[in-house]
């Protein structure tokens, strides 16, 4: 599927990189954009030899700088509710993806871009890379998840100090808070992110897939209710050949190979 906003490529067997690719708008999110990433979501979602998802910004400049202002100045509250629930849809579908989504962080994130990046299972950030959540010194809230992931990413208190002052963080607070993984030197981000995806991509598909799973069901549910959520899909790989495959590796002391059955 041809794109105008993204570019969607398999870099490596089962990896694929995703693009937000409007960098004269620093890769500004518009509904166009949302819509796309969405069919992106959908189309690796539906590759079974999937196995992870980079997601990025063109350039060097910005991740993705937000959600395109001059689109939302004169929305009327329909419109404002529409392109929020787009963007809902498009990150949901990131998040829900059967593969991890890995955020490799260019330079600005902030708004939706902050957004986008929380969506993903975790975050790789350059060390020119700045977060914010803005959205305050606009009149509004955030709109694409913001109050409801960064929170669940970093705490509350950390979370309401963002969100209320609109403060921007550099990388190397966003790592202590919580809120990214690594911070590498920006001309290594791609090299990290392949080299966590390579990492991923070379254990059991379907453990990997029901452990994502198991991790984002369980956030929103009691503690007795998760872990029988746990013990089910532990019994149902028990019945995998990728079980056998790798615990008879072990005995054997010898790599294994999986085929994700």
């Amino acid at each position: 599927m041809a794109y105008e906003n993204l570019i969607l490529e398999p870099i490596e067997h089962g990896i694929y990189r995703l693009t937000v690719n409007r960098p004269k708008a620093l890769n500004a999110l518009t509904p166009e954009t949302l819509a796309e990433l969405e069919a992106a979501a959908a189309q690796v979602a539906a590759d079974p030899a999937a196995r992870a998802l980079l997601v990025t910004g063109a350039g060097d400049k910005a991740f993705v700088a937000g959600a395109d202002i001059s689109r939302m100045v004169d929305m009327t509250p329909e419109d404002g509710q529409r392109f929020c629930e787009a963007a809902l849809k498009a990150f949901r579908a990131i998040e829900l993806l059967p593969v991890p989504a890995i955020a490799l962080v260019n330079g600005y994130a902030l708004g939706g871009g902050c957004e986008l990046a929380l969506a993903c299972d975790f975050i790789v950030a350059a060390d020119n890379a700045i977060f914010g959540q803005p959205e305050v010194n606009l009149g509004i809230n955030p709109g694409f998840g913001g109050t409801q992931r960064l929170p669940r990413r970093v705490g509350t208190g950390m979370a309401l100090e963002l969100l209320l002052t609109g403060r921007q963080v550099r990388a190397e607070e966003a790592q202590r808070i919580g809120l990214v993984n690594h911070v590498v030197p920006r001309d290594q981000l791609m090299a990290k992110g392949l080299e966590l995806a390579r990492q991923i991509a070379a254990k059991a598909p379907l453990a990997v897939r029901y452990t994502k799973r198991l991790v984002h069901r369980g956030q929103n549910l009691d503690l007795d209710s998760a872990c029988a959520l746990e013990t089910q899909a532990f019994g149902l790989l028990c019945a995998s050949e990728d079980k056998r495959e790798g615990m008879r590796a072990f005995l054997e002391k010898r790599p294994a190979v999986f085929h994700g059955r």
